[in-house]
């Protein structure tokens, strides 16, 4: 049933039926025509013939001249028959059963009876039974004329003639109109296909052409076959699939290109539906809703955070762009919501979130900073500026009392400088405005010599300062010696500062596979587990009291770890409260 439903298929049924249809009314016509047109001619045909032996009675005395005449001027399949008043008959030819039948059917005819008694001609069609054994029939045609003759009586012509050959001869011609029909019919079949093939294979390409566009191969091209209306629908299917494949790598190149944004996008972004179902997110905003899942472990039926939720609500029903913070996790988020149109209605939202929290951090340590470089100066400037005073007043008396107040103003300065000297450090090297000099040096010996600096300091503490080396003596290591001074320097002075007396402090020296690991251990006070994080910011003290005695300035921490990550290295602490504390940094081999 597949080709009924394909183009061949109805393309051909309906040239059949069109030409069956034509033959059928054609042959219908044509038999039609030429019974009617023989029957007419045959009817004309006899009446002349009636007319013309009424003539020949009418002016020939002698009947059997007349007979003789008559039987020679009529042939088969016309016959004549004379019947004269009186009841005396004659025939043009030897009678026969079927023309008695016809003699017996005129004598008994009332129509024909008209022909002798009104004197009128009649023409009339009879059916008569050819065979008393069967029930075959046979069409005839009969004229009557009105005869006087010369004797002065009357009598009448009948002319006669069987429809038979006509019924043949229609037969005949509805067959060669049958046999025309089936030739027609198979031409017609055939040249269907043909044309058909002709059309459809093109279109046939085309499909498929068509299904390979549907699968995604956009340079398919459809072979022209023909310069006509296919052949044009051919050359606009290639042209619409350059096309399509042109719009498709512009759309897919623009895709790309805004994902590649997104993605390397700082902010994040997310894109709602009008429900809040996500439709499109990028890393960071990935990020974001992983802190926001990790934090809300217990409710695991909201994707997302409230304040976004009641952002995205109020861009709804304003479609206005909002913007709120988020906290998560301990971090803050500023989140921009702007309303996303399809026409005049609002189809969704897109949030852009920024994390903000090292801004903030920074923001914090900016403050942190002017506070703690104004803590730091406030207490030697107010003491220079009262020592001055007081000398400006001579209210030191004695000059063991001048040299007392000079000698505070001194040390008030020094620490001034070196605090001035430690941020103008920090700051070179945070800059990245230092250039280590590296040299080629035996370890142990340069760490020793560093170790016998703080020998004095030690002693008068009663701390226990000694180095433990797992390195040969000649071991040696590239690393800048001054700098490298200054960071043992800080993280000895550190140790010495909050060991207790009698305490222990040690420098272990040993290779790993980070590199020279370097430890300072010491025995004392410790340092809280929530000032871990901190130490090595500027101006952090874990004593938040900042006493003069024993705290620094807060930078040493924060230098020493700047210059060890010049070096390339990294540094991490370890401490316990009242256990002590561990320095340790790595040095890799430049």
């Amino acid at each position: 049933m597949r080709i009924w439903r394909s183009v061949v298929g109805k393309l051909w049924m309906t040239i059949l039926l069109l030409v069956c249809f034509v033959l059928f009314m054609l042959t219908i016509l044509l038999l039609e025509f030429f019974q009617n047109y023989h029957v007419e001619e045959v009817e004309q045909s006899l009446t002349f013939e009636a007319q013309k032996i009424a003539r020949i009675l009418e002016d020939h005395q002698d009947m059997d001249i007349s007979i003789q005449i008559i039987s020679e001027i009529v042939d088969e399949p016309v016959y004549a028959l004379v019947m004269i008043e009186g009841g005396e008959t004659f025939t043009s030819n030897p009678e026969t059963m079927y023309q008695q039948q016809i003699r017996t059917m005129i004598e008994e005819n009332q129509e024909f009876s008209a022909v002798l008694n009104q004197k009128q001609q009649v023409q009339k069609e009879l059916s008569i039974q050819t065979e008393e054994t069967s029930n075959r029939y046979d069409n005839v045609i009969i004229t009557g004329a009105p005869v006087n003759l010369t004797d002065g009586s009357e009598g009448a012509v009948f002319v006669y003639q069987s429809l038979e050959a006509i019924q043949q001869t229609t037969e005949q011609t509805t067959r060669l109109i049958v046999l025309a029909a089936g030739i027609a019919i198979i031409l017609t079949t055939i040249f269907a296909f043909f044309l058909s093939t002709r059309i459809t294979a093109p279109l046939r390409k085309m499909r498929e052409g068509a299904f390979e566009v549907a699968r995604g191969k956009f340079d398919t091209k459809v072979p022209i076959l023909t310069q006509d209306e296919i052949g044009e629908l051919a050359t606009a299917f290639n042209q619409m699939g350059r096309q399509l494949k042109h719009h498709l790598d512009a759309l897919s190149q623009e895709k790309e290109q805004l994902s590649s944004i997104l993605s390397s996008m700082a902010d994040g972004v997310i894109t709602f539906n009008r429900d809040g179902t996500i439709l499109i997110s990028n890393p960071p905003a990935d990020r974001f809703l992983h802190f926001w899942y990790q934090e809300q472990e217990t409710l695991k039926n909201e994707a997302l955070p409230p304040e976004l939720n009641e952002l995205m609500l109020r861009v709804m029903e304003t479609d206005e762009e909002q913007l709120g913070e988020v906290t998560i996790q301990g971090r803050t988020f500023v989140t921009i919501l702007s309303p996303l149109y399809s026409g005049n209605l609002v189809r969704g939202a897109v949030a852009v979130i920024r994390d903000m929290t090292e801004e903030r951090r920074l923001e914090k340590l900016r403050k942190d900073f002017i506070a703690n470089v104004s803590h730091e100066l406030r207490t030697p400037i107010s003491m220079l500026q009262g020592y001055s005073e007081a000398i400006v007043d001579d209210i030191p008396q004695t000059e063991e009392e001048k040299r007392e107040i000079a000698k505070i103003i001194y040390d008030e300065s020094l620490r001034m400088g070196r605090l001035v000297n430690e941020l103008l450090d920090l700051a070179r090297i945070e800059a990245g405005h230092i250039t280590l000099h590296y040299e080629r040096l035996k370890v142990q010996a340069f760490f020793e010599r560093i170790v016998n600096k703080f020998g004095v300091v030690s002693k008068e503490k009663d701390i226990k300062l000694y180095i433990e080396s797992a390195l040969n003596s000649e071991e040696e290591w590239s690393f800048d010696p001054d700098r490298m001074e200054q960071v043992l320097t800080n993280l000895l002075d550190n140790a010495l500062r909050h060991t207790h007396d009698g305490g222990t402090i040690k420098l272990v020296l040993k290779k790993s596979e980070k590199g020279l690991c370097v430890e300072v251990m010491d025995s004392g006070i410790g340092i809280p587990e929530d000032d871990l994080p901190y130490i090595f910011e500027r101006f952090y003290k874990a004593d938040k009291a900042r006493t003069r005695g024993k705290a620094g300035t807060g930078l040493g921490l924060a230098i020493v770890k700047n210059l060890i990550h010049a070096h390339k290295g990294t540094i991490e602490v370890e401490s316990n409260i009242n256990k002590g504390t561990t320095f340790r940094f790595y040095l890799p081999e430049n």
